[in-house]
């Protein structure tokens, strides 16, 4: 487990990163009261927060993006099993430092999170979902940057304003929406699908057959699992394939030919075209 902890302007980074062979718990806390912004560009890991004699329980955070806000006391406590690893960005502001944001951004933050920013709890969960392509593809930038020293510290600042933008914009857009339109019979058979997508990367079901697996007709498929998780199914599963054969290549345990078909590519040009639309370097690059 590595935790780089970085201070960019008023915000404090914590980078962390896990690919241990063995399962880790991992615990951290707050050491003044902050609002936070916790990104989980991959792993399934479970997330247990500890307050006031009090446990809050989250399962396979892969993909979801969450705010807070958390007095000193509350601990994070990750459970990391060796084959769902870690990578996670979590972004803090403290309390104290909102008055010396622009006058605009103290005014954003206050208009979309008023109960993170004016807290009657010790803990406070605020807007929680799924990031849409442009905050996943910002956290893909983060972890798989090639820079170096202050040319990195320029990079970073850059991500996480950007990171913290896109998550108030779409906190805005659902909260504006009101987004209820899903049943939550219907959003169970919707976490369903991404699990089972996830599961069968290398050999996915069509999309009638998923529709069939969970006993949702095709249009309400494709339909809410846009409105859900921010991207079609098609995308998704895209992006599951590409993040999993990138850390089969890290790993240096598989030729970019097997990463490949580990994640059901047949052409090794398709998968070197996405896999560089992606993440802006090619396969053999992460094998140097």
């Amino acid at each position: 487990m590595t935790r780089d902890i970085i201070e960019i302007k008023n915000f404090v980074v914590l980078i962390e990163h896990s690919t241990s062979e063995k399962p880790i718990v991992d615990t951290c806390g707050f050491w003044e009261p902050a609002i936070g912004f916790a990104f989980y560009g991959s792993g399934n890991v479970e997330l247990n927060i500890h307050y006031d004699d009090k446990v809050k329980k989250y399962h396979n955070t892969k993909g979801v993006a969450m705010s807070f806000f958390a007095n000193p006391g509350v601990e994070f406590t990750h459970h990391i099993s060796a084959e769902k690893y870690l990578q996670c960005i979590c972004i803090l502001l403290s309390i104290k430092n909102i008055p010396d944001l622009p006058e605009e951004e103290s005014e954003v933050f206050a208009k979309n999170l008023y109960d993170l920013v004016y807290p009657q709890e010790n803990f406070v969960e605020g807007p929680t979902f799924y990031m849409n392509p442009d905050m996943q593809y910002a956290v893909d930038k983060v972890f798989n940057t090639s820079y170096k020293e202050s040319t990195r510290m320029m990079f970073l600042r850059s991500q996480v304003l950007e990171l913290v933008s896109h998550f108030i914009a779409l906190a805005s857009e659902m909260a504006d929406k009101e987004n209820h339109t899903i049943k939550t019979q219907d959003r169970e058979k919707l976490y369903q699908a991404k699990d089972i997508i996830s599961q069968n990367l290398e050999s996915p079901p069509s999309l009638n057959e998923l529709s069939r697996l969970i006993g949702l007709n095709s249009y309400k498929l494709k339909k809410n699992f846009k409105e859900l998780f921010g991207m079609p199914v098609f995308k998704y599963l895209q992006n599951e394939r590409l993040d999993k054969a990138h850390h089969l290549l890290s790993s240096g345990d598989f030729t970019i030919q097997e990463a490949a078909w580990k994640v059901g590519y047949e052409s090794l040009s398709s998968f070197s075209t996405a896999f560089l639309k992606k993440f802006g370097f090619r396969p053999s690059e992460v094998l140097k």
